[in-house]
Formats: C-alpha cells, structure tokens, sequence
C-alpha cells in the first residue's frame, strides 16, 4: 500500500473502507456476488483510500477496475481550449463498462476549486449535455437496484483552505462526519440508517401534501406531488445523515436563503437568495458569486427548478463546520441541523413506485425536475417545517434541527 496515508492511520483508512463497501451493498438490491466488478473513480489525490479499496474489494473476492478522474490541468484543457467536437466527444467503451460493473465507488479528492473559474458555464453545460446518455445508463440500473454506486470526500490542501482551516483539523473533521474516529464506524452507520428508517416512516404515515418552512430569512412552501416518498441513507453518499424527497417542481412558491457558503466550479456564492413563483425562481441575488449562480440557473431548461428538498437532524450527523464541498456541508448540523435545496434535477429514488414505471412522460406528469445540473443549496437558521397532511391538519415535524417525532 501507498505511504500517503498521513492523514488517517492505517486502521482508519481500512475502516473507511470497509463502510464504503457497505455503503455500496446498501445501495443495491443484492449484495455483491464472487466475481462482481466494481469501478473504482478517484482523484489522484485519494489514491491511498483508492489503494484501500482496491485491497479490500479483492480480498471479497470482488473485480476492482480503478479509473482515475482528470487532473485540473486536463480539465482546464477540456473546457478552455478545446473544440466542441473535442469537448462532446465520448471515449469508446465506457458505456460497456457501465453496463457490466456491479457497483461504483467514487472517491473526490480535488487538488484545486478554483482551476475552473473562467470556464463558461454555459460550455461545461454542453459537455454535461453530451454525457447525459451514459448517466441514463448509471441512473436507470441505479433505481433498478442493479448497479451499486457510493460518493466520498478525500481530504486535501485545496478543500481545507477553501473551508479556511488547516488540512490536518480537516482530516480531523471529516473523520469525525464519517465516525470514522469510533470503536466501530460501521456500527455507527447502521445506527444512523435505522434510526432514519423510523423517522421516514413516520414522516410517511403522515400523508404529507406540501411543506412550509419558516426561518429569518426563508418562507417557502414546497408541494410534494403524487407517488413520493421521503429517503434516508441509501449508500449513494457517505456520510448520508439527511432525509430528502423530490418535490413536485410546479408546487414550489415563496423566497429560500442560502446562508451557508457553496463551491461550485471554482466559485464561491454566498448568502444567495432565490425567489420562486409556480415552481420557477424569477429572482436570485448573492452576497457574492452572484453573476456565475444566475449564468448558471440558465444551465438548461430544468436548473431554474427545485429537484429536492432536504432537512437533516442534528442528533444523527457530525458535520458542524463548513468544509467546502457539499457531499459534507448538506449534512451540516450545528445547533440548528439544515434543510436545503438543489437546483436542476430531482432524485428518482423519491418515486414510490416501480423504477421501470417511471417512464420520462410519467416523470414530467409528476412534477419530477429533468436537468443535467444538481446543485444543493443550504440554510442552517433555526427554522420551523410544518407540514400540511391529507386531512387537512397541520402538523410541526421540524424545529431547530430535529424531527418532532
């Protein structure tokens, strides 16, 4: 194994690796069988968990396929100096690889945020365009159950000073969301999944037709539309602590404030306010970033729409400073716990039904949002979500950071 393991001991990283397996068997229907391939995406900064994985998933008898991201420097390439045939083009052979592996795990460990920041936005949206037909692939044998697919963060320099602290506190930090720094960060993952499953039940039972959310400086009412249901910890990202639906995008009336700071393709926006009438935002200004958030609300048909809405309990995460990417900080905590947004496309798991039912005419029927954007945006203000049920009865299912079960 690498020596580039400074930052987490050696039973740390074999832990984390050991729950991003997990995570990924949560992810499917069934777990991995002898023989099954699995992908393994990761930033050449994460290569000592990529070594990790690599290790683990043979001794199960697994197929690791270890493909490495581009660096920055091919990135900058890809989207400043190319041609569009050049930045449309797809490798050959990758929908194959996609259509056979059994599971994915992705390891993020960014070595800049900012190499990207006079890309055009409206560029990096025609390149997501052309890889929309390989994400079908990934999206329709993810809600099949038939591909397994997990997301982490590694840390780096570049994170730890976007987040403004040092990349040691940082490592310390994302330890600390992952309970990595426990007897047993497995144990405590299934803990954290249990107890989400009594709260989705419960949030289920309540037949719940729409949602308000009151704070400082938010009053926005979400309407969740036929066929939905609320999802927890599914495995698709570690750490997972929030539970989420995707809204009808029609139903979404009233004004949402950002307060929490978000990085995006090597821009900072902060304290972004987004106004929404039948569903689509009409108004967005921002303490800062806003020219790039409102360039990027024009990504696509579907980024000026509401595809999720999420709250996370205080009691069941970890992450109680900004860390600058958001598969972390949209499970902040804190003393008020969060609820956030994301712009651009809503997560099919929401659909209470049969995956094979959710054909892209039922979709649109629905309210489901179609975007290649998925952009989280989070308010962490103490807040009230009262939530109107089929009978007509309001009920207070949020407050200050916990469910009010």
């Amino acid at each position: 194994m690498s020596d580039k393991t400074t930052l987490f001991t050696r039973q740390e990283i074999e832990d984390y690796a050991e729950v991003l397996l997990w995570a990924v068997n949560e992810s499917r229907h069934k777990p991995l069988r002898n023989g099954d391939m699995v992908l393994i995406r990761f930033d050449h900064d994460g290569l000592a968990l990529c070594e990790a994985l690599y290790s683990l998933l043979t001794d199960k008898h697994l197929r690791p396929v270890p493909l490495m991201r581009p660096t920055p420097i091919m990135e900058v390439e890809k989207y400043l100096n190319s041609s569009f045939a050049q930045l449309t083009f797809q490798p050959p052979g990758f929908d194959e690889l996609y259509a056979r592996a059994a599971a994915g795990i992705n390891i993020l460990a960014p070595e800049s945020l900012n190499h990207l920041q006079a890309a055009d936005p409206l560029v990096m949206a025609e390149a997501r365009k052309a890889e929309a037909p390989l994400k079908a692939i990934l999206e329709r044998r993810k809600n099949a159950g038939t591909l397994g697919w997990t997301t982490c963060v590694y840390p780096t320099k570049a994170l730890a000073n976007a987040a403004g602290i040092e990349l040691e506190e940082y490592a310390t930090q994302l330890k600390r969301a992952c309970w990595l720094n426990m007897p047993s960060p497995l144990k405590e993952w299934k803990r954290i999944a249990k107890r989400q499953r009594v709260i989705i039940e419960w949030l289920q039972s309540l037949e719940i037709r729409s949602l308000r959310v009151e704070s400082a400086n938010i009053d926005l009412k979400v309407k969740l539309g036929d066929n939905r249901r609320f999802v927890g910890f599914t495995g698709h990202n570690v750490p997972g602590s929030e539970i989420y639906v995707a809204p009808d995008c029609r139903g979404v009336e009233g004004t949402f404030f950002a307060n929490q700071p978000s990085v995006r393709s090597g821009h900072l926006v902060h304290g972004a306010t987004l106004e929404f009438n039948d569903g689509i935002t009409t108004r967005v200004t921002a303490l800062m970033g806003e020219t790039f958030l409102q360039r990027e609300l024009y990504a696509d048909a579907g980024a000026r729409k509401v595809g999720e809405f999420s709250l996370t309990d205080k009691r069941l995460s970890r992450v109680d400073t900004f860390m600058a990417h958001t598969l972390l900080d949209e499970n902040f905590a804190g003393d008020y716990g969060n609820c956030h947004i994301a712009l651009g496309g809503s997560l099919i798991e929401c659909f209470d039904g049969p995956p094979e039912a959710l054909t892209p005419e039922l979709e649109t029927a629905l309210g489901f949002n179609s975007s290649n954007i998925h952009w989280d945006l989070v308010n962490t203000e103490p807040k009230r979500v009262i939530a109107s049920t089929s009978t007509g009865e309001p009920v207070l299912i949020y407050e200050n950071g916990e469910f009010k079960i």
